[in-house]
């Protein structure tokens, strides 16, 4: 058996392999409500093979979306959509894991497809921001209000509510967004927080609205479930947040209860960053290796060889993969084609592979 397609087991849950679909959002909801578009896009994957499947980053609270149509689990109501989508991918085996995230700075703007970009103004539908500090990302986006301490609690509730939620919706995984510059990230940089108080300055004081979400959603997250957190590296400029701080953080997270660090890197400020096949795995492999916690590696993994090279020489122990998957769905099942590894496909499926495969022998699936 490969490596890709070993089994890896994270508290009571078990991952049939060690593939991942990276969260990616889809702009394609209407007032947080998962529809048929996420069912089908969800869905796809986990009939393609996945081992785990993170949905794109869902909003704990209406101002927290990055877009007006991005995904939400603010109420109640947004449980049983997401609940469908639970249920079919258990069906294939996979297992359902969901991002819950705050856009912060970031929030607010157009869909990338779209002619305009930049910031929704609140006439079109937007909304105003908040941040760590009264800093833009840019000068086409919001300049936010800068959270108060009594505020920033209000943020922890809000990621404590949506993970049961999360939970009654039938997630096995809870991911933490701390990465790409959204909410969390922005509490961790210096680049984005300038404050004075015990939210920032000093490394301890950046990193305390991570420690307590993670604590907090910890509390209420069952035991016997794992917790995930994602986290941008670096933001690839000097004075930003770094590598070192990661690591530490990660070690940090891991006596926290957190099961897994799902490294990326950047997306808190524009930055020259140095972009080619595997170009993040560093930073998993530092997390895995230095803070003693399992690490996913994600960033331009392309190829079935490239995954398993990562696993074998413990980079990472898992790999998660984004733009790949929305050119294949199928990745997963072709790569284990690639790497000799049998792994069964849905037995609707069992007639296009060329080798044998555990389907019900009293069916000739050869036959149209």
């Amino acid at each position: 058996m490969s490596k890709l397609f070993s089994p890896l087991t994270l508290r009571s849950v078990s991952l049939p392999n060690r593939i991942a679909v990276a969260p990616m959002c889809q702009y394609s909801s209407k007032d947080g409500f998962a529809n048929d578009w996420h069912l089908v896009h969800l869905g796809s994957r986990a009939v393609g093979g996945a081992g785990l499947i993170i949905t794109e980053a869902a909003a704990i609270v209406p101002e927290g979306r990055i877009s007006p149509q991005d995904l939400g689990i603010w109420k109640d109501e947004h449980i049983a959509p997401l609940r469908r989508i639970t249920h079919f991918l258990e069906q294939q085996g996979t297992v359902a894991g969901i991002q819950l995230a705050h856009a912060g700075r970031k929030a607010s703007v157009y869909r990338p497809w779209e002619e305009q970009q930049g910031y929704v103004p609140t006439t079109s539908g937007g909304w105003p921001t908040v941040g760590p500090s009264a800093l833009a990302f840019d000068p086409t986006y919001d300049t936010p209000h800068a959270l108060t301490a009594e505020e920033i609690q209000g943020v922890v509730q809000a990621f404590v509510a949506a993970a049961k939620r999360a939970l009654t919706a039938g997630f096995k995984i809870v991911e933490i967004h701390a990465a790409h510059g959204y909410l969390l990230h922005q509490f961790l940089s210096p680049i984005s927080n300038t404050r004075t108080d015990q939210y920032g300055g000093s490394f301890d004081n950046r990193i305390r609205l991570v420690m307590e979400v993670t604590t907090a959603v910890r509390a209420v997250w069952p035991q016997d479930l794992p917790l995930f957190v994602r986290l941008s590296a670096t933001d690839w400029v000097e004075g930003g947040w770094n590598a070192d701080e990661t690591v530490a953080l990660s070690r940090l997270l891991r006596t926290a209860g957190v099961d897994l660090v799902d490294v990326s890197s950047g997306g808190n400020i524009l930055a020259n960053i140095p972009v080619g096949p595997g170009y993040q795995t560093q930073f998993a492999e530092r997390v895995r290796k230095e803070a003693d916690i399992p690490s996913g590696a994600v960033g331009m993994i392309t190829s079935a060889i490239q995954a398993e090279h990562i696993l074998h020489t413990g980079q990472a122990d898992l790999v998660l993969l984004a733009r790949e998957l929305l050119r294949d769905p199928y990745w997963p099942l072709h790569a284990a084609n690639e790497l000799n590894d049998l792994t069964s496909w849905p037995p609707q499926y069992a007639r296009a592979t060329s080798r044998k495969m555990p389907i019900r022998p009293d069916v000739d699936f050869s036959k149209e």
